[in-house]
């Protein structure tokens, strides 16, 4: 065992002194070299305690952010990730991997554009390339959702068991990476019709970095973040994460099976919080409450106010088909872009009182669709965000007379 311990210390030491390497200007290739040499493989664990080490040996946070894409790259290759255990179907880290395969695919998808767009005329415009970009660049807005599970689900637990170095770190990449995103989606916002020489200048001064940032969020998690995580929190923890995870939604997946942990009847109950949703008016359980919801022959979708879908109804008889993917995810990236500017207009003269409602109306086959928003306050008139009301009016738009005996619909 001491020997165990000797040589877990010895390589501890040695990831130091080779992070401190690339601090002080080492190549990754010089680095990696190095670490094949001396050690072969690494228990991802090693890989924590040399960050956590320098950390509180006064190497600034800021400094361990600035250099874990290079030591990553350095160390990629070389980590053991053997001691992560099986992770079954449904479990929030299994759902975390299958987003991170669904981010995967779209950055895929974007690079095929960006090769016809590379191997076209410079100065062809095509328009359908452009929105095929935009469109998956918003649907790759939701890697969000993904961030935000880890930072106020998986990291506090981590934290719990004084995991704080690598959290922080990733954390802070996570900032990088919507920074890359955000700039990524203004640019496609102000230039719709640009020619493939400016598309491509596009790729190779943002879009490129902004993907890569992904594909490195990708490795960091799955060779050192979600190994550790595995071995360290409780089937309890897991259920926690999972419960809430809901409320902040899924990441281009929504998974089919519900994971149970292996826990007793008793622990499952200490988790879940009290049932009831309390209104000022009375209260539901959640299923009388969603049971209404959904009973009702109008579809409703909540979006909160910092504009994220937070809610809709699932109705028989929906009139616009709703995936859960949508749940946290923001209402302009829900919408072709050549609507956008329609929903900004009706978010912000709702936040700032010019308007509480509008509506449309149109026909659809041999339906007739009336869709409404309104704007929801509190009781002091503050903003809490919009609802949309959909709703196919056909049958009302029949009504002649009136009825005053029962007689139930076919």
């Amino acid at each position: 065992m001491s020997e165990f311990i000797n040589n877990s210390r010895h390589r501890v030491n040695q990831l130091k002194t080779l992070i401190l390497g690339l601090h002080d200007g080492n190549s990754v290739e010089e680095t990696q070299a190095k670490l094949v040499e001396m050690m072969g493989s690494v228990p991802y664990s090693e890989v924590v305690q040399a960050e956590e080490e320098l950390i509180e040996e006064g190497l600034d946070r800021e400094e361990i952010l600035k250099l874990c894409d290079l030591h990553t790259d350095a160390l990629g290759g070389a980590i053991d990730t053997s001691m992560a255990k099986d992770i079954p179907e449904g479990h929030p880290l299994h759902v975390l991997i299958k987003e991170n395969e669904a981010l995967q695919k779209h950055i895929d998808k974007i690079k095929h554009f960006q090769y016809a767009v590379d191997k076209g005329e410079p100065s062809e415009t095509d328009r359908k390339t452009i929105i095929g970009i935009h469109t998956l660049f918003n649907e790759l807005m939701d890697v969000d959702k993904h961030y935000l599970k880890l930072e106020n689900l998986l990291f506090p637990f981590l934290e719990k068991y004084e995991i704080t170095g690598p959290p922080m770190v990733l954390w802070g990449k996570h900032d990088e990476t919507r920074a890359f995103m955000k700039s990524s989606i203004q640019l496609l916002t102000e230039n719709g019709n640009i020619a493939n020489e400016e598309l491509s200048g596009f790729f190779e001064l943002i879009f490129n970095p902004t993907l890569k940032s992904i594909s490195d969020m990708i490795k960091k998690e799955e060779t050192i973040l979600f190994p550790m995580s595995m071995d360290t929190l409780t089937e309890i923890d897991w259920y926690e994460i999972q419960q809430q995870s809901e409320d902040i939604g899924f990441c281009l997946y929504v998974p089919e099976t519900e994971w149970m942990p292996e826990i007793s009847e008793e622990d499952i109950v200490t988790t879940k919080s009290s049932d009831k949703v309390k209104l000022s008016t009375g209260s539901f359980t959640p299923e009388e409450l969603e049971g209404f919801l959904n009973s009702l022959p109008v579809d409703f979708t909540f979006v909160d106010k910092d504009d994220k879908v937070k809610y809709f109804s699932e109705g028989r008889d929906r009139v616009f088909p709703r995936s859960k993917a949508i749940i946290g995810r923001l209402v302009q990236y829900c919408h072709p872009p050549s609507s956008v500017h329609i929903v900004d207009q009706i978010l912000e003269d709702f936040k700032s009182g010019a308007q509480e409602q509008a509506k449309f109306w149109i026909p659809m086959g041999d339906k007739f669709v009336h869709i409404a928003y309104f704007a929801v306050k509190d009781k002091n008139g503050d903003y809490l965000g919009t609802v949309e009301m959909s709703h196919d009016i056909s049958s009302y738009r029949k009504i002649d007379g009136e009825r005053r005996i029962l007689n139930y619909e076919d």
